[in-house]
C-alpha cells in the first residue's frame, strides 16, 4: 500500500417529484434487488463495466470499506480468477482512514482493502492509496491526500456505503456539502456502530481522515450500496429527502451520474418503492 505523494436542517420536506432530479436533469438510477448478495452483483457489474470501458487504459476507482461492499469485492475477485477481469491498469483511492491506526493495524482501512481485494487480484500495490492514519499531522495529511486525488486526474467511479446517520465516507451530519478531505470527529452513533469490528467500543478511534463531500462529488460517477433494514431511513432520505448537510448522502441528488443499489430491506421505507421497482424492471437501453 503506497502513501499518497503528495447547515443542518430539520425533517425532510415533502418531495414534489417521485424521483429526485440531478443537476443534469436526469433521475438517479436506482436498483432494488431481493438480497444483499444480489445487490452486490449489480455493484460488481458497474465496477467491471468501468474497467472494461477503459479498454486497457487507466481507470481510477474510489473504494469504500465497512461490511456493505465486501460481497462486491468477493465477486470482483471471483471474476478476476474465473473470467480474467484485470485490475492491472486500475488506481485506487480509499475514502477514509482512522486516525491513530497504522496501515498494518487489523482494523485499518489500508489493511481492509488489501485483504478484501488487493491481494486477490492483479492490482499494483504502488497504485493503491489510503490516507496515513498514523501521521503526526492529520490536517496536513488530509490536504496532501486531497491534492493527490486531483494530481491523479480525479476518480472515475467512486463506490460508497452509507451509515445509518446518512454519512458517506466519514462525513457526519452537519458536514458541508462542499467540504474537502478533512479531519473528522466521529459521532457516538458511528463509534457504536463500528465497535463490532473492534474488541470493545473503547478501542474505536474517535477521529478519522475522510474525503469531503465536495471531493466525493468530483468523481465522474458515484455508486452507492446500502443493505439491511438499519439503512432504510438513510436510503429514504438519500433518495427522497431534501438535499441537506443533515444527511450528507443526499449530495448524490446533485450529481450528474449517480447510481444507488439497495436490497429489499434497505428499500423498505421508500415512499415510491413500487414505482422504483417498475422503473428497474423497465429500464431503457442506454445509447
Amino acid at each position: 500500500m503506497s502513501e499518497p505523494t503528495m447547515g443542518v436542517s430539520g425533517d425532510r420536506p415533502a418531495s414534489a417529484l417521485p424521483r429526485p432530479q440531478n443537476e443534469a436533469g436526469d433521475a438517479m438510477e436506482i436498483y432494488i434487488r431481493p438480497t444483499a448478495d444480489d445487490a452486490s452483483v449489480v455493484v460488481a457489474d458497474h465496477i467491471e463495466a468501468a474497467i472494461r470501458e477503459a479498454d486497457g487504459g487507466p481507470v481510477t476507482l474510489g473504494l469504500a470499506t465497512g461490511s456493505s461492499p465486501i460481497a462486491a469485492y468477493d465477486e470482483l475477485a471471483r471474476r478476476h480468477r474465473d473470467e480474467g477481469l484485470s485490475f492491472a491498469n486500475v488506481t485506487v483511492f480509499m475514502l477514509d482512514e482512522y486516525v491513530g491506526l497504522s496501515p498494518e493495524h487489523p482494523q485499518s482501512y489500508a489493511r481492509f482493502i488489501r485483504e478484501h481485494l488487493v491481494e486477490k487480484v492483479d492490482l499494483d500495490t504502488a497504485k493503491v492509496f489510503c490516507p496515513r492514519g498514523d501521521t503526526g499531522d492529520p490536517v496536513a495529511e488530509a490536504a496532501r491526500y486531497d491534492a493527490a486525488i486531483k494530481d491523479a486526474g480525479g476518480v472515475d467511479l467512486q463506490l460508497l456505503g452509507v451509515g445509518a446517520t446518512g454519512h458517506i465516507g466519514f462525513n457526519e451530519p452537519g458536514t458541508s456539502l462542499a467540504s474537502r478531505t478533512h479531519l473528522v470527529t466521529l459521532t457516538p452513533k458511528t463509534i457504536a456502530d463500528n465497535s463490532r469490528f473492534f474488541d470493545s467500543k473503547d478501542d474505536v478511534p474517535i477521529h478519522a481522515i475522510s474525503q469531503g463531500v465536495g471531493t466525493i462529488r468530483e468523481a465522474r460517477k458515484l455508486l452507492l450500496i446500502a443493505t439491511g433494514e438499519n439503512k432504510a431511513e438513510a436510503v429514504r432520505q438519500t433518495i427522497e429527502g431534501g438535499v441537506s448537510a443533515r444527511w450528507t448522502s443526499t449530495a448524490l441528488q446533485l450529481h450528474e451520474d449517480a447510481t444507488i443499489v439497495v436490497d429489499s430491506s434497505a428499500a423498505s421505507k421508500l415512499d415510491y418503492l413500487d414505482y422504483y421497482r417498475f422503473i428497474d424492471a423497465n429500464r431503457p437501453e442506454k445509447k
